[in-house]
């Protein structure tokens, strides 16, 4: 095995001594591996973060280490272990959404998740177009009484204001506001030590998310091979045919094969329907799916059918007239 990288790392114990830790990267005959070693119970234990053949998850899965040791107090002897350095002042945005997740009031946050939800489900929308979940937190510990105020909280524009500001007023108005406007006094009473925990928090969330893309990335490409269709791999990862299908939709056009997948999925249409959207895709082109869906099926063959699964035959098509173009090109 060669060592490629070592660091060593320090925090104070509740008692005020000073523990040390190591995480090292290496790599041995293409095969990468993160370990983090610290002393515990009178002996040093190792804990194996990551190892397998992936640069990328490598690193996604060292920097989401590392961002959670830094949140629990350790200090590294060499910094710019991130792709930044350590958060020192903040942005007084991020301070706002510290402050809402911090002092976020259930009971009004419960109100507004179901207001969204409501919302969502008339819109046929994903909950999360509506507001995401620390815009309703922020809204929850501030509670704005009017348009004015609701639209002082980072991440609600006009074009929320003028969709849904008189939905969510009518909801807080209901509810007793301790804290004023104009929000400047955050600056002021926030904790910094909560802060900076709060920001390594948003650290160890980015690079967990990184690395379970990687992860699904590299199971999505491992069910190809393997001959698995997308209701397989849509239980495999416990996901729904939608997002898999953009995903799938992603690696497609980043560069990997999904074409034995695509074979596999679209002889499953009618050789007609087929025809049709192959036209449709000539005519309106293939940038927009809903004008493709308004030139290959009419009212009453959408009529009782779940719009995902015309979108996603779409979407399959789509890739193969892409490929099949490129291949053309060549």
């Amino acid at each position: 095995m060669q060592l490629v990288f070592l660091n060593t790392l320090e925090k104070q114990s509740d008692e005020g001594r000073v523990v040390t830790a190591q995480v090292s990267i290496g790599e041995s005959q293409g095969t990468w591996s993160v370990v983090w070693t610290e002393p515990g119970g009178g002996s040093v234990r190792t804990d194996i973060w990551y190892e397998g053949s992936s640069w990328e998850e490598m690193i996604s899965t060292f920097r989401h280490g590392i961002a959670v040791k830094l949140g629990e107090g350790y200090e590294p002897v060499l910094d710019g272990m991130l792709e930044d350095r350590r958060p020192s002042a903040g942005s007084y945005i991020s301070m706002l959404q510290c402050y809402g997740e911090l002092h976020c009031r259930e009971d009004l946050y419960g109100a507004l998740r179901e207001w969204r939800r409501t919302r969502a489900a008339a819109e046929r929308k994903a909950p999360y177009a509506i507001a995401r979940n620390n815009l309703l937190m922020m809204i929850s510990a501030f509670v704005p009484q009017t348009e004015e105020e609701l639209r002082s909280i980072p991440g609600w524009g006009e074009a929320k204001s003028a969709a849904y500001a008189e939905d969510v007023l009518t909801i807080t108005r209901g509810f007793e506001r301790r804290t004023t406007f104009p929000l400047t006094w955050v600056q002021e009473v926030l904790d910094p030590k909560a802060y900076m925990k709060w920001l390594y928090k948003q650290k160890e969330l980015k690079y967990k998310t990184e690395m379970e893309r990687h992860r699904t990335t590299r199971s999505i490409l491992q069910a190809v091979q393997d001959g698995m269709g997308l209701d397989e791999l849509a239980q495999m990862l416990d996901m729904d045919r939608r997002r898999l299908v953009e995903r799938i939709e992603q690696l497609d056009r980043a560069g990997y094969d999904m074409g034995p997948l695509l074979d596999r999925e679209i002889s499953r249409l009618p050789e007609e329907e087929q025809a049709r959207i192959q036209e449709a895709i000539r005519t309106v082109g293939d940038k927009y799916l809903k004008p493709i869906l308004q030139q290959v099926y009419s009212e009453a063959d959408l009529e009782g059918k779940p719009l995902d699964s015309i979108y996603e035959k779409l979407r399959l098509m789509r890739m193969r007239l892409r490929k099949d173009q490129t291949r053309e090109a060549m």
